[in-house]
């Protein structure tokens, strides 16, 4: 019996110290499971918001669908706009990509840091009073993301130094981006065009892995390479500018594609135009797709606009790569919906552009914004203030965050523009009607544009009038005397200098 209760009595202990431990780490288990699961949910609901900035070339303010294209439809952008706000009064803070580009990432008038035109060869920049770069030391959106623990990555057109003959500048890492794929107009690892634009003579700069592509193709590498960087860096937050430029001219799609659109016009410049615009519209789809399966679109702000109009030249393309040029009655393609004015113009058509902003569950669905006057260097203090991040002080635009969280806003503040008032001048539009005054003060519905000598004196309400047709500068002399007085007096405070 004895033996029987110390067999037995092992047994029975044998199995309860078992049975105790298998209870012990089940319950382990459970809650190890419970407090990462409710870490899970904390580091969400901690987890900071990424942020993309889909910046395009020279795309015009009615060239989407959902900003009233009447010929190619753009779905996938449209279903972008369909989730977030459209804002109408949209402006960049130049009609040309260098200067533009400089306002977006650092908040600031682009003259300050002498750059009023696009970025070209040293003498040329010489010759126009203007740097060769953007400096390092300016402010920069992704520098202060990178500081807050953004993993940050710039793919696609870079234009703020590189590039002709200049490889001597600062690589995009210096103003804050951990990875960077540009084109020929930066330095870096970039992708070239296998033909055409300035590819050759940016190879022969070094500084950087090359990829050789046809143009039609870039897109797809800039997308590819964007989501690679964030698969990456899945630990960290992350900052991206998607810079395509396909539907800036010269416009080279697939001859496939370019089959599909060539009953949508008669003008083959526009055939081809039409064709780029439907693969971008499948890039960005695609891009957001992914994102969305990747899970990251309920906590990813997704900003969507352009640097400025569509081109106006009729002489703009280089003979020897498109030799066809805007001949006889052709015309540029892009649309500008009622604006006049193209790109390098200060009419509403160059620098009002298509702005859409996203963030699911944040931002109201499927709105539009027709009462905020945005800008782009506002963007910098606004993504800022919605990320709560302390963003720096020494900046020009203003923090309307509160509008782009779907509360319009009326804005009072003058907001200034200037192209070509210097010296050296720069591209002007092939049609002289689009031609405007080189600066322009936009104060609440008032529209005044006049030239640095004081000269071409213009005033439109551009509640009544947005196509600019009715100069009120007679009528309103008191109103336009004032304007006139506040933005010469803003030109003359640039580091640039001013004709006599």
């Amino acid at each position: 019996m004895d033996e029987f209760w110390n067999i037995q009595g092992h047994w029975v202990w044998n199995e309860t110290v078992k049975s105790l431990k298998l209870k012990s780490v089940s319950i382990i288990v459970l809650l190890v499971s419970i407090l990462v699961l409710l870490g899970g949910y904390a580091n969400k609901a901690n987890e900071k918001p990424n942020v993309i900035v889909i910046f395009i070339d020279d795309m015009g303010y009615a060239d989407l669908s959902c900003f009233g294209n009447p010929v190619v439809k753009t779905p996938n952008i449209d279903a972008l706009a369909q989730q977030g706000i459209k804002f109408t009064n949209f402006y960049v803070n130049s009609p040309i990509c260098s200067p533009s580009r400089v306002a977006l990432f650092t908040g600031c008038y682009p003259m300050r840091f002498k750059i009023h035109s696009y970025l070209d060869g040293s003498k040329e920049n010489k010759r126009r009073a203007m740097a060769n770069y953007l400096d390092p030391d300016a402010p920069f959106l992704a520098r202060v993301l990178k500081k807050n623990g953004y993993a940050t990555g710039q793919f696609g057109k870079w234009h703020m130094g590189g590039g002709r003959d200049l490889g001597d500048v600062p690589y995009p890492s210096a103003y804050g981006y951990d990875k960077s794929l540009v084109n020929f107009e930066g330095i870096g690892d970039r992708v070239l065009f296998t033909k055409g634009g300035g590819s050759k003579q940016s190879s022969e700069l070094g500084r950087g892995n090359l990829i050789w592509a046809e143009k039609h193709k870039t897109t797809g590498i800039y997308v590819d390479s964007a989501l690679g960087f964030i698969e990456r860096n899945s630990n960290k937050p992350f900052f991206i500018s998607l810079c395509p430029n396909d539907v800036h001219d010269p416009h080279w799609p697939s001859d496939e594609l370019l089959s599909k659109f060539k009953s949508a016009s008669n003008n083959p410049f526009e055939q081809r135009f039409f064709a780029v615009l439907s693969e971008l519209d499948f890039q960005i789809g695609r891009f957001i797709k992914r994102l969305d399966k990747m899970g990251l679109l309920e906590n990813t702000v997704i900003i969507f606009t352009s640097d400025n109009g569509p081109t106006d030249s009729p002489n703009y393309y280089n003979k020897e790569t498109y030799p066809e040029g805007y001949e006889g009655g052709l015309y540029p393609p892009g649309f500008t919906g009622t604006f006049s004015g193209r790109k390098w113009s200060l009419f509403e058509g160059g620098i009002r552009v298509p702005f859409i902003i996203s963030w699911q569950g944040k931002i109201p669905k499927n709105q539009t914004d027709s009462t905020t006057v945005l800008v782009a260097m506002d963007l910098f203090p606004s993504i800022c203030s919605m990320l709560g991040i302390k963003y720096p002080n020494n900046i020009d635009g203003e923090d309307k965050s509160v509008a782009l969280m779907g509360n319009p806003i009326e804005v009072k503040q003058p907001i200034m523009w200037e192209y070509s008032s210097n010296p050296g001048g720069s591209i002007k539009p092939g049609k002289e009607e689009h031609i405007s005054p080189n600066l322009a003060i936009r104060e609440g519905d008032w529209k005044l544009l006049i030239n640095v000598d004081s000269t071409n004196l213009m005033l439109f309400n551009l509640k009544s009038d947005p196509g600019e047709t009715n100069n009120l500068a007679e009528n309103k002399s008191k109103k336009a005397q004032n304007m006139a007085a506040k933005v010469l007096a803003w030109r003359r405070s640039m580091p640039v200098e001013t004709p006599q």
